[in-house]
C-alpha cells in the first residue's frame, strides 16, 4: 500500500527517485502492529523501498510518532531539500487499525463506535504521501503552499486515564501562526483527522474557542475520517493532501486553511497552507 502511494505521488513530477527523499510516519511502534511480527520497526523504510522496486535518496527517514508526525516533519524536510543531492520529498504515511490487534485494544477501551457508543472512532486503512519542492513546478494557475508549522506534546493523551485539557493542540495551532505569515484572523478553513471520538471532541471544543478568536459566521472543518475512517499515522499527509486539492482545484473555502492534528501518543502538530495564484 505504502510502495503503489509513493509510486503515484512520484508519479506526479519529473524528478527522478535518486534525487527524491522519503520521510515516512509507520505505524506506531507502541501498538504490537501485525506488520511488525515479519517486520521490525528499524527495518519497515527498507522494506517499503524494496517494494517500489526504486532506489531513493540516503537522506530518507521513518519517524515513530503517528499522524501528526508527517506535519512535524516539514521542518525536516525542508532541511533535506537543501541538501546536495535532493530535488524533492515525499513525504507521508501508512497505517491500517483493520487488524485484529487494533481492534482488540481500540475495543476494549470502547474506542470503536457501535450501536452502544456513538462517540467513536470508524477503523480505516490508508497510505498517503504528497510531493514537496522548494519552489513551485509546471505551469499550474494555483499552487499550493506550506507556510508554517506548529508542535507540541499532550500528556493527557487518549492512551491515559484523563481528558485532555487541549493545551498541546493550542500550542501547535500559536506556533503556526507566530510568525510573518498568515495569523488566526486570515484562516478560512480547517482539515483536521479528527475521528467522532468523545476525547478528540472534548479537546478541540476546548482548545478551538481559545484560539480563533477572530468573529466567523462560520468556520469550515473538513473531517476525512468522516469517509474513510481513522487512518492513523496516514492522517498527517492526508490533511495536507486535502487541503493542497481543494486550493489547486477550486473548491476550497478561502485561501488559507490550517491543518490539526493529533496523534495517540500526544503529539499534536498544526501547519498554516495557503493558494497562490501564479502570474
Amino acid at each position: 500500500m505504502a510502495a503503489r502511494a509513493i509510486g503515484e505521488a512520484l508519479g506526479t513530477g519529473g524528478i527522478e527517485s535518486e534525487a527524491t527523499a522519503i520521510l515516512l510516519t509507520p505505524p506506531e511502534s507502541f501498538r504490537n502492529h501485525p506488520v511488525y511480527r515479519d517486520i521490525e520497526p528499524p527495518d519497515f523504510l527498507a522494506a517499503v523501498i524494496r517494494a517500489t522496486g526504486q532506489k531513493f535518496h540516503v537522506t530518507s527517514r521513518a519517524i515513530d510518532g503517528g499522524a501528526a508526525a508527517s506535519i512535524a516533519m516539514l521542518e525536516r524536510a525542508l532541511r533535506v531539500m537543501e541538501q546536495d543531492g535532493v530535488q524533492q520529498v515525499l513525504l507521508g504515511g501508512v497505517d491500517s487499525l483493520v487488524n485484529d490487534t487494533d481492534l482488540g485494544r481500540l475495543g476494549k477501551a470502547r474506542r470503536v463506535k457501535s450501536v452502544d457508543n456513538a462517540q467513536g472512532l470508524v477503523p480505516g486503512e490508508a497510505a498517503a504521501f504528497v510531493r514537496l519542492t522548494r519552489e513551485p513546478e509546471g505551469k499550474a494557475a494555483v499552487v499550493a503552499a506550506i507556510h508554517s508549522v506548529g508542535t507540541a506534546q499532550e500528556t493527557d493523551s487518549v492512551l491515559s486515564d484523563r481528558y485532555s485539557q487541549g493545551r498541546a493542540m493550542l500550542g501547535a495551532l500559536r506556533d503556526a501562526v507566530n510568525g510573518s505569515g498568515p495569523s488566526e484572523p486570515d484562516i478560512n478553513f480547517v482539515v483536521s483527522n479528527g475521528n467522532g471520538e468523545r476525547y478528540s471532541g472534548w479537546e478541540m471544543l476546548i482548545a478551538r474557542p481559545r484560539f480563533y478568536r477572530t468573529r466567523r459566521e462560520i468556520l469550515p472543518t473538513a473531517y476525512p475520517a468522516m469517509t474513510i475512517g481513522d487512518i492513523g499515522a496516514a492522517g498527517g499527509a492526508m490533511a495536507l493532501m486535502l487541503a493542497a486539492d481543494s486550493f489547486v482545484n477550486d473548491y476550497a473555502p478561502g485561501p488559507t486553511a490550517i491543518c490539526e492534528v493529533a496523534s495517540e501518543g500526544g503529539l499534536r502538530a498544526a501547519a498554516v497552507m495557503a493558494g497562490m495564484t501564479r502570474r
